[in-house]
């Protein structure tokens, strides 16, 4: 299952930006991925929900985003729409189409928090 890997690759890159940016938990994470790249949406979904306990992204909200792809059909010379790289043309039935996206995976929203502020001192 390489959505395992994905998983640790977008935990790498919140730790990263964590390192740069200071702050200390993710409270959303949002991810685009395109239905061209072979990316099982559930699949990650499980890999994330398994990977966040004792990560920045314990606790966190996820929302996967899976989105369309497109093609630039040689035939028509125009921009279709496509979910699989079998589809044929929507508009004129060809078969010469040349994907131009949907095999993205991109973090679309990051949002954010300090650590919770440590528990009051108790003076006796």
């Amino acid at each position: 299952m390489h959505e395992t890997s994905i998983a640790e690759s977008v935990l790498g890159l919140v730790e990263q930006a964590a390192r740069q940016s200071g702050f200390a938990r993710v409270t959303r994470l949002t991810l685009d991925i395109g239905c061209l790249a072979g990316i099982e949406v559930e699949s990650l979904r499980f890999a994330l929900d398994a990977l966040a306990p004792g990560t920045l992204l314990e606790g966190a909200q996820w929302q996967l985003c899976e989105h369309a792809a497109q093609a630039w059909c040689m035939q028509c010379a125009a921009p279709v729409p496509i979910h699989t790289r079998l589809d044929d043309c929507p508009q004129c039935g060809g078969h010469q189409l040349q994907p131009v996206s949907g095999t993205e995976l991109r973090v679309r929203e990051l949002l954010v928090a300090d650590a919770p502020a440590p528990p009051a001192a108790h003076t006796h």
